[in-house]
């Protein structure tokens, strides 16, 4: 079935007037005997008619007990009016602006069923504006470039691309707000990230509901949202509130390897980096970014273990297979571990690592 709507919106405003000028001479009543019976001045029912002045609520009523309509008729046939004149401006104002939409990736976004379809450009503009939550593109622009964004665009992955990275990110915000979540605890979410580990043999249908469930009791929402084409960032992490981190995750690179060495390098920047830090993943460097990447090679493969490993075994199939088992987590891990490292080609022992799929 095709999402595209087609929503009837029409084009023109008729003004409650023309329905009180139809009712007063169904009746054989005059604008002045009207005027006469409300007391309002001839002026003001002549304004009215001719769509120049409101009906107020005070007028409303009036003409309830003058011509036996009820007010709420009136006051609905206003609203419905005022409402209609501000879309049409509103669209007019909009439709100078549809080339935004060239930014952001629509076609992906409608596939994926996080907006509607529009055929109408400038209904599609507001179906986008809704999902970011802003009244307009300048909106959009001035809350990316604000500072409480200034992180997201210190990344090279969001000067690229922002229209891409800020529909992904915000999809994340969006489903991290849904999620209840304890107040954070440092020392539950450390504990968390153990259970975590042993998690990393599973597939997704059973680690991704017991990593969120283990993660929000701690005060993380991990939130696994699918890359967008031409993606270019495996992972986010940022503070919804001052008791409620954030981890967001793609399968951009779809092995076990990557998916849990982004998960871990995340939980590394929550709790060793400050709470007003926002972190995009992609090609930064820096000090914290080695800190998270250390925090994550070390937690899910400890180097005192691997040095072990190296001085009692030789490198085989066999071997790093037994290795994994013995330490906890799965043969790929340690497989992408030991070509980071320099110690395997990276052509060798790839059908150790597990291509992963999201669940339904």
């Amino acid at each position: 079935m095709s999402n595209t709507t087609n929503q009837f919106l029409p084009d023109y405003a008729v003004p409650p007037g023309e329905t009180l000028l139809d009712t007063i001479e169904a009746l054989g009543m005059s604008q002045a005997e009207l005027a006469e019976r409300t007391g309002r001045p001839k002026k003001t029912i002549n304004e009215i008619i001719k769509g120049k002045a409101p009906i107020t609520p005070e007028t409303a009523l009036q003409l309830e007990r003058v011509l036996g309509v009820p007010a709420r008729f009136w006051n609905n046939l206003e609203n419905n009016y005022r409402e209609t004149v501000a879309r049409l401006a509103e669209q007019e104002r909009l439709s100078a602006h549809v080339a935004w939409l060239n930014e952001i990736p629509v076609k992906a976004l409608v596939k994926l069923g996080w907006i509607k379809s529009f055929t109408d450009k400038v209904q599609q503009l507001q179906e986008v504006l809704s999902y970011f939550g802003v009244a307009s593109p300048e909106q959009w622009r001035e809350l990316w470039s604000s500072e409480t964004q200034v992180a997201y665009r210190e990344s090279p992955v969001f000067k690229r691309d922002p229209g891409i990275v800020s529909a992904w990110l915000r999809k994340g915000e969006l489903v991290a707000r849904g999620m209840d979540c304890r107040p954070f605890d440092a020392a539950r979410f450390r504990a968390a990230l153990q259970e975590v580990r042993r998690l990393t043999n599973q597939l997704p249908e059973v680690f991704q509901p017991e990593v969120k469930r283990l993660c929000a009791e701690a005060g993380v929402a991990v939130v696994f949202v699918p890359e967008l084409p031409k993606m270019h960032t495996s992972g986010a992490t940022w503070w919804l509130t001052p008791t409620k981190a954030v981890i967001l995750l793609s399968l951009r690179y779809k092995s076990d390897d990557q998916l849990w060495f982004s998960f871990f390098h995340e939980a590394g920047h929550i709790l060793l980096h400050g709470k007003k830090d926002v972190f995009i993943e992609d090609d930064n460097k820096g000090a914290k970014e080695a800190e998270a990447n250390r925090f994550a090679a070390d937690t899910l493969v400890p180097g005192k273990k691997l040095q072990i490993f190296f001085q009692t075994s030789r490198l085989s199939k066999q071997a790093i297979a037994k290795f994994a088992a013995e330490i906890g987590v799965a043969p790929g891990i340690v497989v992408g571990r030991l070509q980071h490292d320099g110690r395997l080609p990276h052509t060798h022992c790839n059908d150790l690592k597990r291509r992963l799929v999201w669940a339904a």
